[in-house]
């Protein structure tokens, strides 16, 4: 998996342990080494990044930045969230939110929020795929209908960056590396959906999903991904993988029911 694609907005492209501000020993022309002074002074900057890397991501940092941006986000959507609701209720009937239980943070079950986009099943064991209707279809697409998961976010049950929540049936499945996701606030982007959302096979999305986080996380580089997830969803790409409504469900390890 390359480090450098330009869908996940350049995460991780810089080694760890390395940064364009790593301070480097001088020698002014005509005169001695400055490795002592070229140290101290390139040293307070980079703890000060460290210092507030750590703040971010175990202070309260992530999580203020959450709550700011759930609020100003749903109070932006509303009208389209409030449309959206409209045309579910005219075409699906009630209810208009489709509730699902999910492994939050270590694991713990939380109620997901989403507008429905599925209608109910004519014949036993219909696929999802035959259920999806056309209002659905478009409002994946465009991601509409996560936009409830906002109201997820404000109760400290999601972030807005973070792997994305599966069902609590999928836990047992994980191998030591994948179980990594569960240390976090699982969250509406991430780094698997900058990949290519839907469309990126398990395996991949649940190492990109450990590689998030194992860190370092920082507000630049959620920042970062929350704007790749954007440029993404303006292209409408990634919205399932082939012939499923979203994914194929997931057998354990690297492997998936393709069927």
């Amino acid at each position: 998996m390359r480090n450098d694609d330009s869908r996940t907005g350049g995460w991780a492209t810089t080694p760890r342990g390395e940064s364009p501000g790593d301070a480097r020993t001088t020698r002014p022309a005509g005169g001695s080494p400055r490795g002592t002074r070229a140290t101290a002074s390139g040293s307070a900057p980079r703890c000060g990044r460290g210092a507030a890397a750590r703040f971010y991501q175990n202070g309260g940092g992530k999580r203020a930045a959450d709550l700011v941006g759930a609020a100003l986000l749903l109070a932006l959507l509303a009208p389209v969230l409030a449309a959206a609701a409209l045309a579910v209720r005219l075409t699906l009937g009630r209810p208009v939110l489709f509730r699902q239980l999910r492994a939050g943070r270590g694991g713990a079950p939380f109620v997901l929020l989403k507008l429905r986009s599925m209608r109910a099943p004519r014949l036993p064991g219909e696929s999802d795929a035959a259920r999806l209707t056309p209002l659905g279809r478009r409002l994946r697409a465009t991601a509409i209908d996560e936009i409830p998961q906002l109201v997820n976010v404000l109760r400290g049950e999601m972030s807005l960056v973070g792997p994305r929540p599966l069902p609590p049936d999928y836990t047992p499945l994980y191998t030591p590396r994948q179980a990594l996701r569960l240390a976090l606030r699982p969250g509406i982007a991430g780094l698997a959906q900058a990949a290519g959302r839907n469309a990126v096979p398990w395996e991949v999305r649940l190492e990109l999903d450990a590689r998030y986080a194992a860190g370092p996380i920082t507000a630049g580089g959620d920042a970062r991904l929350l704007l790749a997830c954007l440029r993404l969803l303006l292209r409408a790409e990634g919205v399932s993988a082939p012939g499923h409504a979203t994914m194929p469900r997931f057998r354990g390890g690297a492997g998936s029911d393709r069927g």
